[in-house]
């Protein structure tokens, strides 16, 4: 607070002292390779003032100048941990027009996370199957927290994000089930004859995160089953008819019901099918 000695009704320059509060890391911790935040809080700095940051280890060389603008006296960037800093990284804040400068916390380097050999425990999955995921990690402490997230995966890399969920690193390695439910109508996926690019059977692929290191496992394919149960018109079950199922991805699958009039078909594609029954009057196809 200043205190005003003088006539009133006039105007008076008053000049405000600039400073530099803080410059913080917005975590104490590093991995080489990761996303790091630095977090600048000033008084009485204009808006659109000029601030560079140099970014430095403990030996003080810089690895990366930061050039910008500073608004409404806070500014906050993101910089890549550098693969090369040396134990400690430091971020120094310069305002040359106000002959300011003034040097972050320091953040501990430590070498980068590396995710390997991120499994699935099956190529491929049914409804009510339980996968197991796991994956190697290495330059990590014990007891970590890391992040799974599962993917339906698209050609287009437009993948859509199913789940995530947290688990931790034991024994420089993560594991965790899951339980597959397809998870919306396998009726609208397009078929073969209704897409030029051909059919395309769903699958996914899962990612984990660690302190902003992040790696994909193999990709796993969806396989889907049917029921079929065929009875004439008072309920007695047609026994040992032959039947056709053209699938969604275009090819065909014969078999025969039963004594019962039953099958189950498994381990085919997911999607729409038409199913033609022979050697009996009044049935024709059916979805």
């Amino acid at each position: 607070m200043s205190e005003h000695k003088g006539n009133t009704g006039k105007v008076n320059k008053v000049n405000l002292e600039s400073s530099i509060d803080r410059v913080i890391w917005t975590s104490g911790t590093g991995c080489a390779g990761a996303k790091a935040g630095v977090e600048v809080n000033t008084h009485f700095v204009g808006n659109n003032s000029d601030i560079k940051i140099e970014i430095s280890d403990k030996s003080g060389k810089v690895f990366e100048t930061v050039k910008s603008k500073i608004s409404s006296n806070f500014f906050y960037t993101q910089i890549t941990v550098p693969e090369k800093a040396k134990d400690e990284l430091y971020a120094e804040v310069k305002l040359s027009k106000h002959g300011l400068n003034k040097k972050s916390n320091c953040m501990y380097v430590y070498p980068a996370v590396e995710i390997k050999n991120l499994k699935w425990d099956k190529k491929e999955a049914r409804r009510g199957d339980i996968l197991k995921l796991t994956a190697d990690v290495t330059n990590v402490y014990e007891g970590a927290e890391a992040e799974i997230q599962i993917w339906e995966h698209d050609s287009d890399g437009a993948h859509d994000l199913i789940t995530k969920f947290p688990v931790v690193v034991k024994n420089k390695k993560i594991e965790a089930d899951w339980e597959y439910e397809y998870h919306e109508d396998t009726d609208d996926i397009p078929t073969d004859d209704e897409t030029e690019n051909g059919y395309k059977n769903p699958e996914y692929f899962f990612r984990v995160n660690i302190g902003g290191v992040s790696a994909d496992s193999e990709l796993l394919k969806f396989k889907d089953w049917i029921e079929l149960k065929l009875e004439d018109q008072d309920g007695n079950p047609l026994k040992d008819v032959s039947y056709k199922i053209k699938l969604p991805d275009g090819k065909t699958k014969d078999g025969k019901l039963d004594s019962t009039g039953y099958a189950k078909v498994e381990d085919i594609p997911p999607g729409k099918f038409t199913i033609e029954f022979e050697d009996i009057k009044g049935v024709g196809s059916s979805k």
